[in-house]
């Protein structure tokens, strides 16, 4: 199917793209590599992008693959977060013309978020965009989410506030665009002075560092995952506003950092 995609785009004439689930990119990826060497308008869409697939078990559960695409030079991967991030993903994937863009798309259902509307076409485009600003002063905090995490990290930042930390929320779709951008706007989205952040992907951490500093905490998911239901496996593994809210509590007040450990080692409901 890779191949094929490959095929139409040196034909021209119109824009291929193809789909399946996301952990089946590595079959695909022989193509995929060819398709960034080459400079080939082929855009992928890969749904079911996390443990939440859920019932159909780790093996169709992609874990390491948010990383492995990132690391393909010229493949922009990106990782909407809710309906109007995928609408600016889909645009963004159109209008590149010489390299592909690959679609990270959830199968879980998303709240549309507060400040999408409005910010997400240009946002997505560059690759990263502050969602929504922290009120009381300058942010104490940022949270950092991408895909079907990005509604964790806002409703963290709103708890957060309430208790007195004033919290900045950054969606990260796509880490290939955001370094494209030049070092002014970068620093106005991650300001080096806000050093205490917390970034919440369901892959993962590989990468984050970057992004995070040495005085942040990673929030990922560094084993395989299980049968279970995505609510079942996502309140196992901590992925929950509660638990986002609990790290960034802490990042600020007790000076947590680092890559934070699941709550479950994984282990339940194997297939």
């Amino acid at each position: 199917m890779g191949g094929i995609a490959n095929g139409l785009a040196y034909h021209g004439g119109f824009i291929p793209y193809c789909a399946t689930f996301m952990t089946f990119s590595d079959y695909m990826r022989g193509s995929v590599r060819i398709a960034a060497l080459s400079g080939l308008h082929v855009v992928y869409v890969w749904t079911h992008d996390s443990v939440g697939l859920g019932e159909d078990g780790p093996t169709h559960q992609p874990v390491e693959h948010y990383a492995a695409l990132r690391a393909i030079p010229n493949l922009w991967f990106v990782r909407p977060g809710d309906a109007n991030e995928t609408a600016a993903a889909w645009a963004l994937a159109t209008e590149r013309s010489d390299g592909p863009v690959a679609l990270g798309l959830t199968r879980q259902k998303l709240p549309t978020l507060p400040g999408t509307g409005d910010l997400a076409r240009e946002g997505v485009t560059r690759g990263g965009y502050i969602l929504r600003e922290a009120t009381g002063g300058s942010p104490q905090l940022i949270m950092i989410g991408t895909g079907s995490e990005l509604q964790l990290a806002f409703a963290a930042a709103e708890t957060l506030e309430g208790e007195g930390i004033p919290t900045r929320v950054v969606s990260l779709p796509c880490w290939e665009r955001f370094e494209a951008q030049d070092q002014l706007y970068r620093d106005t989205v991650l300001p080096p002075s806000v050093r205490r952040r917390v970034s919440v992907e369901i892959g993962i951490s590989l990468g984050w560092e970057r992004w995070v500093g040495d005085e942040g905490a990673i929030i990922g998911l560094d084993h395989f995952g299980a049968s279970a239901p995505a609510g079942t496996i996502f309140e196992k593994f901590g992925f929950t506003a509660e638990r986002v809210t609990s790290v960034g509590r802490s990042v600020v007040r007790d000076g947590l950092r680092g890559r934070i450990a699941t709550i479950d080692s994984g282990h339940f409901g194997h297939s």
